[in-house]
């Protein structure tokens, strides 16, 4: 293991920072032979992963963040995820999406499919009107009050 510098400690914390305002999660970053994992831990203290992999590092600066989580959750027709799962965008591989951008939907309308524990769990319109954004992708995870879709 190599020796941690002050640069590396500074894109640590900086990482955090990030995790912070973008609500993530956790933010995988790499640059040449510097690798570090920032995750967020659940409750009250919020904690980062030591840097791994370490080596002398060039501080880049911080990616604008994009539309946040924050913004999208108070969206009126936002679809959020009830639960911790894998997502599924149509019935089965190869099959039709349950929903396109732009298609109308009724409420009660199957949107997408979460596995959770190997349970299909169907997740269904909470209003009508027309699919905004798809925010997820197929097959790919989702976590407990992640927005899916927007409806307007």
């Amino acid at each position: 293991m190599t020796k941690t510098t002050d640069d590396d400690v500074a894109v640590v914390k900086r990482l955090a920072l990030l995790l912070d305002e973008t609500k993530l999660t956790e933010i995988d970053y790499e640059r040449g032979d510097f690798r570090v994992r920032v995750v967020r831990v659940p409750g009250p203290g919020r904690a980062a992963a030591p840097p791994a992999e370490t080596s002398a590092a060039q501080t880049a600066p911080a990616p604008a963040p994009g539309p946040t989580e924050e913004n999208l959750a108070s969206h009126p027709g936002a679809v959020r995820s009830p639960m911790v799962g894998t997502i599924y965008l149509s019935p089965q591989p190869g099959a039709p999406p349950f929903v396109r951008v732009g298609d109308i939907v009724t409420m009660g309308q199957t949107l997408l499919i979460i596995e959770a524990m190997k349970v299909m769990n169907q997740i269904r319109a909470p209003k009508a009107g027309r699919i905004a954004r798809i925010l997820v992708e197929d097959s790919g995870p989702v976590e407990f009050g992640q927005v899916a879709m927007l409806i307007d």
